[in-house]
């Protein structure tokens, strides 16, 4: 008999009336599929097909419990049967898989986007625009029997349990903590009352549900906000919670206005398990771990520590549905892995789009993703081995075509090769490798090395060509551009030319970040994606959780840059306007943090052997640099595409060969795949 893979993360988890069938949590995420339309029967699939990868349990996205809780005017709201009876289609399917799912009981108090958010004080959140109006106490009774009710509906739809949020800065934590809440009557003031909301929450939705329904409870057990919990706060909650009657305690991590990255790449693997274990040992019923775990190795170790009793992932699911069942056949160098971009996932939510995964573009699209068998199978050449190329070739081949995938250079990955160098963004190692792992398992015809011709491909008779050949930097007309100073963003991260001591970099697009980041880090500084402790105290977090929010009175430990860097911008408008929403603050953390100077406005002049001639405000200057890197954008390279038109070969362009705008890797992917399955 073999021994199990991972046989703490596989294990079962008994709960006494129920058993969960292996530790892994599908963590709650927001999708937009909630308030779409047929989005109940979107996310029927959506959960289903996550249930079918053998998930132990899994956390819809927020509801509301009343309408002053919604997140936006038009959100998911669960106050009536006839709301529930929407969620019934879900649960269904869910439970025909095999699957169990509890459903997230989400109030946003003072972080809801409309005029009628509510909070214990009138203390307006900085990231969001309205001010809430402060409940009185009849206002706070009312809102505690919505909760009840609520998780009672939630039952009747036919859902396994609730998660009550009690994170994050929600509404629940907004009680809890002095930062926010003012009062001075039996809910404010002393802790013994600031607690009082979400004991007497729990305590009520369990006599409610009775003992046969899932109470899991979201406790923020780091707050990385001044005016949070101190540790000691923490553990007393945690009690009280565990007494009224919650089966499970989540771990909740930073409010969502904390200015330090908790889930982004740049964050280590597992960096906050000590939080948990911290906590736990506290603690009676099971306790949830969660933030960047990403792989059932690192799930499995952190249970082997005992620094938790189970394991929350949540944005991992939407890269690869079938995460646990990989696991579970001992082929997790299978997995899709999330690298946390957050391009598809949050950075849609934040602009009302439906989520997805840059990786998956199937995520929260499985209706619209389908494959099926080619009846006709076709002859396909694939030009370019970059993501869009790889998408598409191991979808064709997937789908029953007959694929030869064509690369100029020795390696796949194409541009993924260049981000996976930039500190903090290691993870696009794991797409390539899911994709060279995924090219074994097909029946593509890889053929590196191979700078493939029109002719050749006209000769050899293909049904269709797809050109994936990526971009070329864009040549600003600048006096001097040729000048032995100027090097261009391939030079420095592919060709790893030597630069100098001082350096200009033209263009902030998202390329300008990453090289910024680049130079700025020395060879010898860790990489805070690999280590924990480098990273917590890069952002000041007290990792032995003596200070309260574990932040208060901790001074960051910043490392140096090696060089004098210029991040240079010729419009006249915010610096990183294009990076990610919910990432890009912290790259414009790090690089000022860096001492990096950052100009909007710049006209560049010339270059010359003095350095980088500029004029910023109608003042004229010379910086004098070692280098001046160019980032200034990128065109589509497509060279074949005219001259096998011309020869009335059926010719796709996809990836940045049909748009180069900010190397969207998201974009490339998901043409790839939709393409492949057009075929």
């Amino acid at each position: 008999m073999t021994e199990a893979v991972y046989p703490h993360l596989l294990s079962p988890l008994d709960l006494g009336f129920t058993t969960i069938k292996n530790r892994v949590l599908m963590g709650s995420m927001h999708t937009g599929l909630e308030e779409t339309k047929n989005g109940f029967e979107r996310m029927a699939q959506y959960f289903a097909e996550r249930a079918k990868g053998e998930v132990g349990l899994m956390v819809t996205g927020g509801v509301s419990p009343n309408f002053v809780g919604r997140a936006a005017p038009f959100s998911c709201q669960m106050s009536s049967k006839r709301h529930a009876r929407k969620h019934q289609v879900v649960t269904k399917a869910v439970h025909e898989a095999n699957g169990k799912i509890v459903m997230q009981i989400l109030h946003t108090g003072r972080y809801g986007f409309h005029p009628f958010i509510v909070a214990p004080s009138k203390v307006k959140s900085p990231i969001t625009p309205f001010k809430p109006r402060a409940l009185s106490k009849r206002g706070i009774e009312k809102n505690i029997r919505a909760f009840v009710r609520c998780a009672s509906l939630a039952k009747f739809a036919g859902y396994d349990g609730v998660e009550i949020m009690g994170s994050e800065g929600y509404f629940i934590n907004q009680f809890i903590a002095e930062r926010t809440n003012k009062r001075s009557d039996e809910w404010g003031g002393s802790y013994e009352n600031r607690m009082r909301l979400p004991v007497e929450i729990v305590k009520r939705v369990r006599e409610e549900v009775g003992e046969d329904f899932i109470i899991i409870f979201r406790l923020s057990m780091l707050d990385l906000v001044d005016g949070g919990s101190s540790k000691q706060e923490v553990i007393t909650l945690g009690k009280r919670i565990e007494d009224a009657g919650a089966n499970i305690i989540n771990t909740g991590i930073g409010w969502h206005e904390a200015r330090i990255p908790t889930i982004a790449t740049m964050v280590p693997r597992g960096a906050f398990t000590w939080v948990t274990r911290t906590i736990k040992e506290h603690l009676s019923v099971p306790v949830i771990t969660t933030n960047r775990i990403n792989t059932p190795q690192v799930a499995e170790e952190i249970l082997a520590n005992g620094d938790a009793d189970m394991i929350s992932m949540a944005r991992p699911f939407l890269a690869d549905p079938y995460f646990v069942k990989k696991a579970m056949e001992n082929k997790s160098d299978e997995i899709n892995t999330c690298i946390a971009c957050n391009q598809a996932c949050l950075d849609h939510i934040f602009k009302a789009k439906i989520a997805s995964c840059l990786v998956n573009p199937r995520a929260c699209h499985e209706t619209e993703f389908v494959e099926k068998k080619a009846t006709q199978p076709k002859k396909v050449a694939v030009v370019g081995a970059g993501p869009a190329g790889l998408s598409c070739a191991i979808e064709a081949s997937n789908c029953g075509h007959q694929v030869t995938l064509y690369e100029a250079s020795g390696e796949i990955g194409g541009q993924f090769n260049m981000a996976k160098k930039i500190p903090g963004k290691e993870e696009f190692h794991e797409t390539i490798r899911y994709f060279n792992k995924q090219l074994q398992l097909s029946n593509v015809d890889l053929q590196l090395e191979t700078r493939v011709t029109a002719q050749q491909l006209i000769s050899a008779k293909y049904d269709v060509v797809v050109l994936a050949t990526g971009v070329i930097p864009r040549t600003p007309n600048i006096s001097g551009i040729d000048h032995e100073k100027v090097l261009s963003y391939i030079d420095v991260l592919q060709a790893q030319k030597e630069v100098g001591k001082t350096v200009a970099i033209i263009g902030a697009g998202g390329i300008g970040f990453d090289v910024a980041e680049y130079l700025s880090h020395s060879p010898q500084e860790k990489a805070p994606s690999t280590d924990v402790k480098t990273y917590l105290l890069r952002w000041g977090i007290d990792f032995e959780y003596t200070k309260r929010s574990g932040i208060e009175g901790v001074e960051k430990q910043l490392e140096s840059s090696p060089r004098e860097i210029y991040l240079l911008q010729r419009k006249q408008k915010k610096m990183g306007a294009t990076l990610g929403k919910t990432t890009g603050w912290a790259h414009r953390i790090n690089l000022k943090e860096k001492k990096v100077k950052m100009l909007i406005g710049v006209n560049y002049e010339k270059i010359d052997d003095n350095g980088l001639h500029i004029e910023v405000e109608g003042k004229k200057q010379i910086l004098a640099v070692d280098n001046v890197i160019i980032c200034a954008g990128q065109e589509p390279f497509a060279d074949l595409q005219q001259e096998l038109l011309n020869a009335k070969v059926a010719t796709h362009l996809i990836g940045g060969a049909h748009e180069a705008k900010e190397l969207d890797a998201k974009r490339a992917i998901s043409q790839g795949t939709k393409l492949a399955l057009s075929f």
